[in-house]
């Protein structure tokens, strides 16, 4: 018997109150209660910013400076996350319908999207991330249970209490629609992906190893997940490339260091080997340690590859600034490594050359493909105009790249006869 206060305990009681909120929702008042928690969030600044510099306070010196960085809300952040709430309340909701059509033995059918039911989400260190995914599921008709972290608990239990679950009560929704695990025990990240009967789907992100494994244990228990668990942009330098806009685009891929979607490895046409140095004096702006294969390994500054050439450097908590560079003889080398060696998250060609860049464009399979623009627009709310999920980088059909609420359905065949159908 599973006890009462324990974290699976605690899992079971906040699913089983957000599948008795499903039957609750409905477009209006999930878009008005995201209206009214970008309001709350305004007027609750100071309570949200006192307790996300509490866990900063807490967290420094046991996490690395990226962590930290996705840790921190400030003005700014709050502000971000306020627009992405109302930006998401003004978007059209989920057409049921999709398409509909009649039999020749006079059968009506119709393909629609229905809710899942209870989605749940594990997220490390990164507040946001409760705001983020609560409204995306809210806005596909579903309800949530977050879980995070002890780093991150206490401003996102403020964001849940103090903004979203007020939000959903004077909007006339049940608060318990957004469910949060209140402990940090890791027990608590287990027993979401261990109830499929109560939460049939969860979203993943985090760092590697640790989502690799809740993604395992999910499968083990018939809990399907959307994982989050590694990304890493790729930088092209096709021959043909203008320095100015390389520049351009290097810059706006390192402006933070800690997120998924920054330049993790430049990879550099032979052609273009004139431009290592402007990528390196560029990198160096940014006070980021160089990491090369020996193609690269004369240039002042590199030092040798040791790790694999896509390791993710944003989720190595030692060495979030750092950077690969490597040489390439020609665009089927940096597209083979591009969808062989990483982890497909997104990639980009800086080039002049039309021809060039949709033979790249044309051969990467990563979720998102990108010309003369960095690898950092790969991201829901620019992209799409409203906060993601997670991205997704699954070699496999269904929801792929930033996940938002369109993506949080099921497919169902609605069958309407009248009863003199023979099949």
């Amino acid at each position: 018997m599973v006890e009462e206060h324990t974290p699976p305990a605690l899992v079971a009681r906040e699913a089983a109150a957000a599948r008795a909120a499903l039957d609750r929702l409905s477009d209006d008042a999930v878009a008005a209660a995201l209206e009214l928690a970008a309001e709350f969030l305004r007027e609750r600044r100071g309570d949200v910013l006192r307790a996300s510099e509490a866990d900063v306070s807490a967290a420094t010196g046991r996490l690395d400076e990226g962590a930290l960085d996705r840790l921190r809300l400030d003005d700014d952040r709050i502000e971000a996350i306020a627009l992405g709430l109302e930006a998401t309340a003004e978007l059209a909701p989920i057409d049921r319908e999709v398409r509909a059509w009649t039999l020749p033995n006079g059968l009506r059918v119709s393909e629609r999207l229905v809710p899942i039911g209870v989605v749940g989400a594990n997220f490390e260190a990164r507040p946001n991330v409760a705001v983020d995914v609560a409204s995306q599921v809210l806005k596909s008709g579903n309800t949530v249970v977050l879980r995070t972290g002890g780093a991150a608990l206490g401003a996102v239990t403020e964001l849940v209490d103090g903004v979203l679950r007020p939000a959903l009560e004077q909007s006339g929704l049940p608060p318990e629609a957004v469910g949060l695990v209140r402990s940090p025990d890791r027990a608590g990240a287990e027993a979401l992906v261990s109830l499929p009967d109560l939460i049939p789907l969860v979203v993943l992100r985090g760092s590697g190893p640790s989502t690799a494994a809740l993604a395992q244990r999910a499968a083990l228990n018939g809990v399907r997940t959307l994982a989050h668990a590694e990304g890493g942009g790729v930088l092209y330098v096709h021959e043909a490339a203008s320095l100015e806009r390389l520049v351009d685009v290097a810059r706006a891929s390192l402006d933070r260091l800690g997120v998924c979607n920054r330049l993790n490895l430049a990879l550099v046409d032979a052609g273009a080997r004139a431009m290592v140095s402007t990528l390196i004096e560029i990198f160096r702006e940014h006070e980021l340690e160089i990491r090369g294969t020996d193609a690269v390994l004369d240039l002042r500054g590199v030092l040798p590859l040791d790790e694999r050439l896509g390791h993710e450097w944003a989720s190595d908590s030692e060495r979030v600034s750092t950077v690969t560079l490597h040489v390439v003889e020609g665009i089927d080398e940096a597209v083979r490594i591009a969808n062989e060696e990483t982890s497909g998250l997104a990639a980009t060609i800086v080039t002049e050359d039309d021809a060039a860049a949709a033979r790249f464009l044309d051969g990467y399979r990563g979720t998102t493909a990108l010309w003369n623009a960095t690898t950092r627009f790969t991201d829901g709310f620019r992209l799409l105009g409203t906060p993601e999920t997670g991205i997704n980088v699954d070699w496999a059909p269904g929801p792929r790249g930033p996940v938002t609420y369109r993506d949080l359905c099921l497919r169902q065949y609605r069958v309407v006869g009248d009863g003199s159908q023979k099949p």
